[in-house]
């Protein structure tokens, strides 16, 4: 059977956003990274469910929790910083988180701040999207 692509034409609203991300401590996600990092074969994101700018060693420790936690190895071109995030409602059971890089996309996609960690990594853990191409995400509340 085919997976079939994530359309994610509708957003979560500033209200929804605030509703939804109560008792969410961080969302992971991963997918497929560009085929030529053959050794960092999942594109991670870490949302943090924070507007707070993290110092560096709380960053580092975070991170290297999260690495351990989760049996990633080999993180390569992290990029570490406070960027806008929408929710996307699709056919999944929870929104889908969606940093919002292009310019137009924060002035037109509601969107909350984040503390965002996205890189290029390898886990046994995320066959998914290693072997299969597919993108998934999930929810850790507190």
């Amino acid at each position: 059977m085919e997976a079939k692509a994530i359309v994610t034409d509708t957003y979560l609203n500033s209200t929804e956003i605030d509703k939804h991300l109560e008792n969410v401590e961080y969302i992971i996600m991963a997918s497929d990274a560009p085929k030529h990092f053959k050794d960092t074969p999942i594109h991670f994101t870490f949302f943090l469910n924070t507007s707070d700018n993290l110092a560096k060693d709380i960053q580092e420790s975070v991170l290297d929790k999260f690495l351990d936690d989760n049996g990633i190895s080999k993180p390569v071109e992290l990029m570490s910083q406070i960027m806008p995030v929408g929710f996307g409602i699709s056919t999944q059971d929870t929104p889908m988180p969606l940093l919002l890089v292009r310019p137009e996309d924060q002035r037109s996609i509601p969107h909350a701040v984040m503390f965002v960690m996205d890189f290029l990594a390898d886990s046994e853990n995320f066959n998914e999207a290693k072997h299969n191409a597919l993108t998934g995400w999930s929810y850790s509340y507190n």
